[in-house]
């Protein structure tokens, strides 16, 4: 293999593939990541054996086809620190030669042969999404789940194929994000409830390789994985065992509770305010609605206090929810400082629900008083 990359579009390629590829492996290649080369272009390859990607890689003028196994420190070293535009790679019976104006460097690399199959996107029955919408289903639900919980179904994000529509839902049992969108099946494409439970370190790096030029993107559930196809990637992921709680019975369905519109960027600077005095052992702020306004209390013995007020639409009976104000955060985080969100709340002690007019939901449940 004889070729010439553009390092600044291989990098970026590179590190994306290299976050698949283990820091530890009793398999030693994997640690590596492959760069298959042939005139139609460049894919480069990574697996852990639970998830693979395959990833298109432009800026290569190709001189000779051919396979080469590139180490993930070493060859990631060189592309960082390099200051050189063009880096030339040669594979010889040695190693590996990378070349620069005024660099070169040669690496041993083991046989890309035993290099494990990675997946490609072979399916007649897949469902068909807007990139943006699904890069928009990952964000606004990824941080809710739990990768730390002995509840292994909690550390991932469920998706739902429904005939015209996605359901992504993520939660760690003590707040839950829910997001919906249009989705197309294709040959009769379609998922049981609970069962496609995709990794949350799958969903992170498909989030990462999606870009706003991508358009569509096609998934295929199956039994135990799952295969994704960008217009430049295939991604493979391993599903997470076991069987998700039941999310819709957690979102409430009250027909006397208080809704309140408010503009994420005011009520997210009143909550950062308040959330000063917080501590990681007192992180719960009360949320009082009453006489015209959202009043914002934190109290810390070994801090302080604080107080925000903001004035909302609300004349009806005086309610208090304590909330913990990371999980609201969050909430906030994933939206533009512009949109409009609706705030619903019952007596204080049930779940508050925070939704958008764009399929999103996000349930948090209270604090105790105490």
């Amino acid at each position: 293999m004889k070729i010439t990359c553009d390092r600044e579009q291989f990098l970026p390629a590179f590190q994306a593939a290299a976050t698949v590829a283990p820091n530890r492996s009793p398999k030693a290649i994997l640690q590596n990541v492959k760069l298959d080369v042939t005139d139609a272009g460049g894919i480069l390859m990574a697996t852990d054996q639970e998830v693979g990607i395959r990833l298109s890689v432009a800026g290569l003028e190709i001189a000779q086809g051919g396979s080469v196994v590139l180490p993930v420190g070493r060859f990631g070293s060189i592309l960082r620190e390099s200051s050189d535009d063009k880096l030339r790679i040669e594979t010889t019976d040695r190693g590996t030669i990378v070349k620069g104006d005024r660099s070169e460097f040669k690496l041993n690399a083991e046989n890309p042969d035993e290099f494990p199959t990675v997946a490609t996107f072979n399916e007649e029955k897949y469902h068909e999404i807007p990139a943006r919408l699904l890069k928009e289903l990952i964000r606004r639900t990824i941080f809710a789940t739990d990768v730390e919980s002995s509840r292994y179904a909690l550390g991932g994000v469920l998706l739902e194929f429904h005939e015209d529509k996605i359901i992504a839902v993520g939660t760690d049992g003590r707040r839950l994000a829910k997001m919906e969108g249009p989705a197309k099946s294709v040959g009769g494409h379609l998922s049981g409830d609970g069962t496609t439970i995709v990794p949350t370190r799958s969903m992170a790096l498909l989030e990462r390789i999606l870009t706003d030029g991508d358009a569509e993107v096609q998934i295929a559930a199956r039994p135990n994985d799952i295969l994704i196809q960008t217009p430049r990637a295939t991604i493979y992921s391993r599903l997470v065992e076991g069987r998700y709680p039941r999310w819709r019975d957690v979102l409430p369905n009250r027909t006397d509770a208080a809704k309140v519109d408010f503009n994420v960027g005011p009520f997210f600077s009143a909550l950062r305010q308040a959330a000063i005095v917080t501590s990681d052992d007192s992180r719960g702020i009360d949320f009082t609605f009453g006489n015209g306004s959202l009043e914002l209390v934190a109290l810390t013995a070994e801090v302080g206090q604080a107080r925000v007020e903001l004035p909302v639409p609300y004349e009806g009976a005086e309610v208090r929810v304590t909330l913990d104000n990371r999980f609201v955060a969050e909430f906030c985080k994933v939206l533009d400082p512009e949109k409009i969100f609706t705030f619903e709340f019952g007596d204080g002690d049930g779940p508050v629900l925070l939704s958008t007019a764009d399929g999103y939901n996000y349930v948090v449940m209270p604090l105790s008083r105490d």
